[in-house]
């Protein structure tokens, strides 16, 4: 199952959501750090468009971790992102770049990722974004 959840960080990496779309479950679970959990393709499309509008975002050092059985996996990286547009209640907006260690935690099913955890320190990222 970590073929799945490599080829999901690989299609976040270039920029495609449809592929992204293609390794989850319809009724997919997306936990976001410091939100509220998105249910289904649909909630998880559109959080990537906003995302897309307000950040360009790459991944790099990543590790993946696959629990025995293939039910779950986990990944460790770093994102290396820009800040394009200015996100609600976020600080102002101006090209600021950043280095974020984060991580994911992943439910697997039928090769499908069915849940969705990220977690990021967002008082580091704002720090980072308001220097």
């Amino acid at each position: 199952m970590s073929e799945t959840v490599r080829a999901y960080f690989e299609a976040f990496n270039r920029g495609d959501t449809p592929a992204m779309l293609a390794c989850l479950s319809d009724d997919v679970r997306h936990h976001v750090n410091e939100g509220q959990v998105r249910t289904g393709k649909d909630a998880f499309r559109d959080f990537c468009t906003h995302m897309s509008r307000c950040y360009r975002e790459e991944l790099t050092d990543m590790v993946i971790f696959e629990a025995e059985g293939g039910t779950r996996a986990a990944a460790e990286y770093i994102v290396n992102g820009t800040y394009l547009e200015t996100d609600a209640g976020l600080p102002e907006a101006r090209g600021q770049t950043y280095r974020l260690p984060a991580g994911s935690f992943f439910s697997l099913e039928d090769g499908l990722i069915t849940r969705v955890v990220t977690y990021y320190n967002l008082a580091d990222w704002t720090a980072q974004v308001s220097a």
